[in-house]
């Protein structure tokens, strides 16, 4: 049986829908963000589903996304003229832009003179439908190579920087507004504003949608998919596989049967966690599998992260056919759905976005294996991980639950550089848990997104312990600050706590003498190692 996503929820549940037209930018998914959080409803689309398609959405608005293109190479993303004919009000952004001034008949040159990153904006028409009421100068995000130089007939240019004379054009007439820059990424300093200024002057659509639709669209869908059959959730632990289950459960009920396998790469004291809280909260049924000594030897003398990824991908739906034949003997009805709380983070960073490369297989993503016998339920596979949590605290699941750091769903197999081994396991669990005690009882855990602890079993050093020499493992400690997992900084922990950490680790975990901190962003680095 083939891999699906859930079934769209019909346009009446929508009707203020903007499309978000992805010409294989890293930020299209960003700008559907924005757009909900101006509390409007948004979909992504590829650039090339027809310009029929996308209007028999009834959308009330069309956003263009940027992308790494020029307009002037060979196989650069077109779009038809007549998604600019068709009544419907539409925002360019810096490929889309550009897009929008060549198809209409102005003016985009080559000329080198490029920009990228912060750039002062200078607005010539301060009361125009996009900029009134923000600052005649302000700081905007660039990154293009190509300039446009003219505007088409009818726009009226209303913002230039140092190098590029028609950063912004609108058409009120028509309802055509664009932009150069990125005013979804937040170093446009009024780039929230811009985009609203676009919808709910520009578009003319009133601001009402919330995560309560999510709930009933999402609900309403997974009724449609599943119908009278069952369905099993691969129930982590973490936030977003409690959350689908919670979804889903609210949607079938009884239906649906959480599977939690105890891999035995989780970290100290979830598993028993998992078993308390999430039944507690929710009252779902939950089948424990214990399958450590099965993954274990799964992943005996593999050191390639990405062959570990797709082995623990492999083993997850294996141990989940067994589950069905199970239930299957206990309760009779076939169980043909597999629950997962895949994230809009997993499909990019496996390739699933348009235009974009596998940085890393995801275990609910890439790593899943051909012949998988299931069909999928992925109800926040268009969601970042704060629209996830705000779903979680609409469905009532507690706050322990809801609010708790993003863990990978491969576990600490991707967090051991190297072999995972029982050893390892448990020498890095009590690292972790270390961590995580400092950084709790310092009130750190709601200021960074995450901190991977992560063992690097492939390396030792010469240290001193007890006058003695050692020769030890050293441990990464990896906290970062992010709004949604597409980028990172590292976090800046005060030195008493980081002091703290790395004290308690070399003297209360055996053969490890040197702990390490990991100040890379993202990119270029992932937050994961692995």
């Amino acid at each position: 049986m083939s891999s699906a996503t859930p079934a769209a929820a019909p346009d009446v549940t929508n009707p203020d829908v903007v499309l978000v037209v992805d010409f294989g930018a890293q930020y299209a998914q960003l700008i559907a963000r924005r757009v909900r959080e101006a509390r409007v409803y948004s979909e992504i689309v590829p650039s090339t589903m027809p310009v029929a398609e996308m209007l028999a959405k009834n959308p009330k608005a069309i956003i263009l996304s940027g992308g790494p293109s020029s307009v002037y190479a060979e196989n650069a993303p077109r779009l038809d003229r007549a998604i600019f004919e068709a009544g419907v009000p539409v925002f360019g952004m810096c490929y889309g832009f550009q897009l929008m001034a060549t198809t209409l008949g102005g003016t985009v040159d080559n000329t080198g003179a490029r920009e990228y990153g912060r750039t002062p904006l200078h607005v010539s028409k301060a009361g125009s439908t996009l900029f009134e009421g923000t600052p005649v100068e302000q700081s905007v995000w660039m990154s293009h190579g190509d300039a446009c130089s003219a505007a088409p007939e009818g726009f009226a240019v209303t913002a230039s920087t140092d190098v590029v004379p028609v950063a912004a054009f609108e058409n009120d007439e028509k309802k055509l507004y664009g932009v150069q820059y990125h005013p979804e990424v937040l170093h446009s300093t009024h780039g929230q504003q811009i985009l609203e200024h676009f919808l709910y002057r520009g578009a003319g659509i009133e601001p009402s949608w919330t995560t309560g639709n999510v709930i009933e669209e999402q609900v309403a869908a997974i009724r449609a998919q599943v119908g009278d059959k069952r369905a099993v959730c691969g129930l982590s632990g973490g936030v977003d596989s409690a959350v689908a289950a919670a979804l889903v459960q609210k949607a079938i009920g009884s239906q649906l049967t959480c599977v939690y396998v105890d891999h035995g790469l989780m970290r100290k004291g979830e598993t028993e966690q998992v078993e308390k809280d999430f039944v507690a909260s929710t009252g779902v049924n939950l089948k424990v599998v214990d399958a450590q000594e099965r993954f274990l030897t799964a992943l005996a003398g593999v050191s390639d992260p990405e062959t570990k990824r797709k082995i623990i991908g492999r083993e997850f739906i294996r141990v989940f056919e067994q589950a069905q034949l199970e239930i299957l003997q206990e309760e009779g009805p076939e169980v043909a759905f597999l629950v997962q709380g895949t994230l809009y983070p997993d499909i990019v960073e496996s390739g699933g976005g348009t235009g974009t490369a596998n940085i890393k297989s995801h275990h609910n993503v890439g790593g899943l294996p051909d012949d998988i016998e299931f069909e999928l339920v992925e109800p926040l596979r268009q969601l970042f991980k704060d629209e996830v949590r705000m779903v979680g605290q609409e469905l009532g699941l507690p706050e322990e639950i809801v609010q708790r750091q993003p863990f990978p769903g491969p576990g600490l197999g991707i967090r051991i550089v190297g072999e995972v081994t029982k050893d390892r396991l448990d020498l890095l669990r009590e690292a972790d848990a270390i961590a995580r005690e400092e950084l709790t009882a310092a009130g750190l855990d709601r200021e960074i997104w995450q901190c991977p602890v992560v063992l690097l079993a492939d390396v030792r050093s010469v240290g001193v312990q007890g006058d003695g020499r050692t020769y030890g493992h050293p441990i990464v400690l990896r906290p970062v600050s992010s709004e949604d997992a597409m980028t990172a900084d590292w976090s800046r922990l005060p030195y008493d706590v980081l002091a703290r950490i790395s004290t308690r680790i070399t003297n209360e975990v055996e053969d490890v003498n040197r702990v390490v901190l990991d100040i890379t962003s993202k990119p270029p680095g992932t937050i994961e190692w692995e």
